[in-house]
């Protein structure tokens, strides 16, 4: 019979303990790193959490695999780490996926990890079964505590649809708009660099660092990369309340003068298209968790939240339930994904021109990628502001996107996606 073993250990130096843990596990093939980036939106369980190595794991791509999901998740009375494809909702709404895969993540991969360490300020909480958490703790204390130094081997960025493409594509999407297909469709659009050399770590601290986001991860999967700075939450369950945190509406920051700060703050919670917008993604998710919560108890808890992060303030809703008797974060993920704010509506329809009109695989990039602990809670973030990275066929990719409206001006939705993809662009090139 499997023993699990936990301890608490004291830290001086969060930051510095944070770095090692980071550095400590690079060598194992698989490992989940999830940090809140110390933001006190709420108050968090942990500040951040390693999962590493891998007792057990479960792979899909294609078929059943929110079912296998809910199996492995009650196999044992343990974490499971892992991600979600946007490619399920092939699973989801009976879809099919076509178009160019350059990174090649599986659909759905979860894994038990060996161990688990939870990071709070001044303690460090190690578990896992048969370990010895005080060598563990010494040798995370040996590790080094500084960041690799950037080596990115020439890369290039280039755009998979050059601006006057897409332009004409938006406009082909508002007419789906004009006859009544859709209401509002989330467009997205690749930038990828081939023979693409990059040390994961090293461009993990530098997007950190100029993206600190609440909902950041570096993702390790063999040879595959997902390095994140994402600021949304796709799902929480914690004990049978379930909360989605949709993000639709996006201003660009003045940090060099606080008035025109503000002003762009206040612009974002006045602009009525970005709110027409958010309204539209808050209806969808509020059908999505209607499904499988208890009739009546769906709300808004916040409608049009103005947060600010280090490029852009966001306008972010909070949507919760309850959870219907029997049913689990499986049954959730099931009825939600993908997020509502990184599809549009109506659900189904719009993921058809998706996959019509752009031009690669999402594949990781606006799925998600989150735990779920031996209570059966977890949390989910959505992956956007991402830089995918497979290391064997040296492809690197990130994606950024817009909400595409009937009253969309094409031009700006393109410089909003040039905006989302600052801090990805800065981080690979290593400078401010």
């Amino acid at each position: 019979m499997d023993v699990k073993k936990t301890a608490d250990f004291p830290i001086s130096n969060f930051i510095e303990f944070r770095t090692k843990m980071l550095n400590w596990a690079q060598p194992f093939n698989i490992f989940c790193f999830l940090d809140n980036r110390q933001y006190d939106f709420e108050a968090p369980a942990f500040e951040c959490m390693l999962a590493v190595g891998c007792k057990k794991k479960m792979e899909f791509s294609g078929g059943k695999a929110f079912a296998a999901l809910s199996a492995f998740n009650k196999e044992k009375d343990d974490w499971i780490f892992g991600h979600l494809g946007y490619d399920l909702k092939n699973e989801t709404e009976q879809l099919s996926s076509n178009n160019f895969d350059g990174i090649q993540f599986p659909d759905c991969f979860f894994f038990i990890p060996e161990m688990v360490l939870r990071l709070n300020e001044k303690t460090v909480t190690i578990s896992g079964v048969d370990i010895d958490a005080e060598i563990i703790f010494n040798a995370i204390g040996a590790a080094s505590p500084g960041f690799p130094k950037m080596t990115l081997n020439h890369l290039r960025i280039n755009g998979r649809v050059p601006e006057d493409e897409y332009i004409q594509t938006v406009k082909k999407l508002q007419e789906y708009i004009l006859r009544g297909d859709c209401y509002e469709i989330n467009f997205c659009q690749e930038f990828y660099a081939i023979d693409a050399v990059i040390n994961p770590l090293a461009v993990y601290h530098e997007l950190v660092s100029v993206s600190p986001n609440p909902f950041s991860a570096l993702y390790k999967l063999n040879d595959k990369y997902c390095i994140c700075a994402s600021p949304e939450r796709y799902l929480k369950k914690r004990g049978r309340r379930v909360f989605c945190q949709p993000i639709k509406g996006t201003a660009k920051r003045n940090l060099n003068d606080c008035i025109l700060d503000e002003k762009s703050r206040q612009d974002l919670y006045l602009n009525e298209k970005e709110r027409s917008e958010n309204v539209m993604v808050v209806d969808l998710v509020r059908n999505d968790l209607s499904k499988v919560c208890v009739e009546g108890s769906v709300r808004v808890d916040e409608l049009f939240g103005i947060y600010s992060f280090p490029q852009v303030h966001q306008m972010i809703s909070t949507v919760s339930g309850e959870l219907r008797d029997n049913l689990e974060l499986a049954d959730v993920i099931s009825a939600t994904f993908p997020m509502g704010s990184m599809t549009g509506a109506p659900k189904k329809r719009v993921m058809q021109l998706i996959e019509q009109y752009e031009k690669t695989k999402r594949g990781l990039f606006s799925g998600a990628l989150g735990y779920i602990d031996p209570k059966g809670d977890g949390d989910f973030n959505v992956v956007i502001r991402s830089i995918l990275y497979n290391a064997s066929a040296k492809y690197l990719s990130f994606e950024t996107g817009s909400a595409i409206t009937f009253y969309s001006d094409a031009k700006k939705e393109y410089e909003e996606c040039l905006l989302k993809g600052e801090a990805m662009r800065i981080a690979l090139s290593g400078t401010d």
